[in-house]
């Protein structure tokens, strides 16, 4: 969704092709249950508080942005997601995570993640973990409750193509381990702040491993998801 400008409130809405397949079926099976806001074009770097004409006009440039239009591509659109916080906040959370990226070279490889929360906290809730892609990677949770599908408890919206394969989990940790792969493949991993909101993908690599490894696709180390 966009607005059209900034002087109409007119809404536009593009409708993803998951969307428009429901939506010509009928039968009130295009039900909107969830929706997100973002501030992607706001740079709030242009706040001016030494603005010669007092606080009223603080804002001025940034109200006169340009307003992106709709477009149904998540890599470049709602990536900064709009989210409700304690009044008394007074730093935006942070969530961070040891690894900035994670290889997976052989099939008996394993990656532990375990994210922590700047400037807030996740410890009652824990984290989503949601790997894009299942068919490159197993995911076990070391702490805190297991869910195997279902949604974060703030949105959070992959593509079409990620959307079928993926999968998610809820935790304060996991285990990453590699599948069997005749290619090397990468996809990604995001990390959702069940409390604050806070969020973070790192590219996952897996290298191909038909010749190595202890387990394999039919017999998956105990306790991961298939």
């Amino acid at each position: 969704m966009g607005f059209l400008n900034n002087t109409n409130i007119t809404v536009d809405a593009v409708l993803t092709k998951k969307g428009r397949e429901l939506l010509a079926k009928g039968e009130n099976q295009f039900n909107i249950t969830k929706f997100a806001l973002a501030d992607d074009e706001v740079d709030y770097r242009l706040w001016d508080v030494t603005h010669p004409n007092g606080s009223d006009y603080y804002g001025t440039v940034i109200e006169n942005m340009p307003l992106l239009e709709a477009f149904p591509d998540e890599n470049h659109v709602m990536r900064y997601k709009l989210v409700t916080l304690p009044k008394s906040t007074q730093a935006m959370p942070i969530l961070e995570v040891a690894q900035s990226a994670v290889t997976l070279r052989r099939l008996n490889s394993v990656s532990i993640i375990n994210p922590s929360t700047q400037n807030g906290s996740d410890d009652t809730l824990g984290y989503t973990f949601i790997l894009h892609n299942q068919s490159v990677a197993r995911l076990r949770v070391r702490a805190g409750a297991q869910v195997s599908a279902g949604g974060t408890t703030v949105p959070f919206f992959l593509d079409e193509d990620d959307l079928p394969n993926s999968i998610s989990v809820v935790g304060k940790s996991v285990e990453i381990r590699p599948k069997r792969l005749t290619r090397t493949q990468t996809t990604q991993l995001t990390i959702v702040g069940n409390e604050t909101a806070a969020t973070t993908t790192i590219n996952l690599t897996v290298n191909r491993n038909r010749t190595f490894g202890v387990a394999s696709a039919a017999n998956p180390p105990s306790g991961f998801l298939p």
